[in-house]
Order: C-alpha cells, then sequence, then structure tokens
C-alpha cells in the first residue's frame, strides 16, 4: 500500500493543478487609442478571479479610474511600478480614484470581488474608466 502512495499524490496532483491554473491573475494591456488619453474596458469576473489591466504612465501625470459594477462587492485596487503595497485600495473608500502618479513605470488596476463575494461565487458585469492626463 505504502508503496502506490507516491503515484496516488501524484495523479492526484495532475487532476488538481488545473483548478489551481484557473486562479491566477489575467493579465490585459491596456493601450489608449492614438490621440486619446482614456478608455473604457468592460469585464465580467466570477469567484475568485482577478484582472490586471497593465499601462504606463510617468510621474507627475495624473490618473483617474472609475469602476461601475453590477456587483457591490467589486473592487480595484491601483498598484504603482515596483511597490509592495497598493497607491489606491476602492474597498477602503470609493470606487473612484483620481491623482498624480507618483513615478514613471507600469501600473496596474487590479479588479476582484472581495472574498466573501468570491467564496459565495457570486460574479460581476462591470465597467472601467481609465484617463492619464498631463505632461
Amino acid at each position: 500500500m505504502k508503496r502506490y502512495a507516491p503515484l496516488a499524490l501524484a495523479c492526484f496532483g495532475l487532476l488538481v493543478s488545473p483548478a489551481w491554473a484557473d486562479n491566477a491573475i489575467q493579465q490585459k494591456t491596456v493601450q489608449f487609442a492614438k490621440g486619446k488619453d482614456s478608455i473604457t474596458l468592460k469585464g465580467h469576473i466570477k469567484g475568485d478571479e482577478t484582472i490586471d489591466y497593465k499601462l504606463v504612465a510617468r510621474e507627475g501625470q495624473t490618473m483617474t479610474v472609475t469602476l461601475k459594477s453590477s456587483n457591490r462587492m467589486n473592487y480595484f485596487n491601483i498598484l504603482p511600478p515596483g511597490a509592495d503595497s497598493a497607491l489606491f485600495v476602492s474597498a477602503d473608500s470609493s470606487n473612484h480614484y483620481s491623482g498624480a502618479l507618483p513615478k514613471n513605470g507600469g501600473y496596474t488596476v487590479r479588479v476582484y470581488l472581495m472574498r466573501a463575494a468570491a467564496r459565495r461565487n457570486e460574479a460581476a458585469d462591470y465597467s472601467l474608466d481609465i484617463r492619464i492626463t498631463g505632461h
């Protein structure tokens, strides 16, 4: 019996791995249309899905982000380049942010459902307005 345990664990790992892979954060690159400083992105998330919208901006530019959602437990965070903590957490205030960016580089707008809603496998249809203005 003991000699089959490693084989059973390996087979179990193969069966479970795809479920773990589904929980990976989806990454999408944001590209503004030529001559435009804003974009509206529409999406759908369910359960513990998370979507990272990646864009490049410069220090001193103003980023404005507004999330409109069918689920009141749908939020976003703004992660600055190379930082360990979020620049903004909408769950702590509102689904609107506007502020000057602290440095040059790649920013991430992370869209997610709060943990309680994710555990209930709730879903959200949302629109995310992102605008970058300034020099």
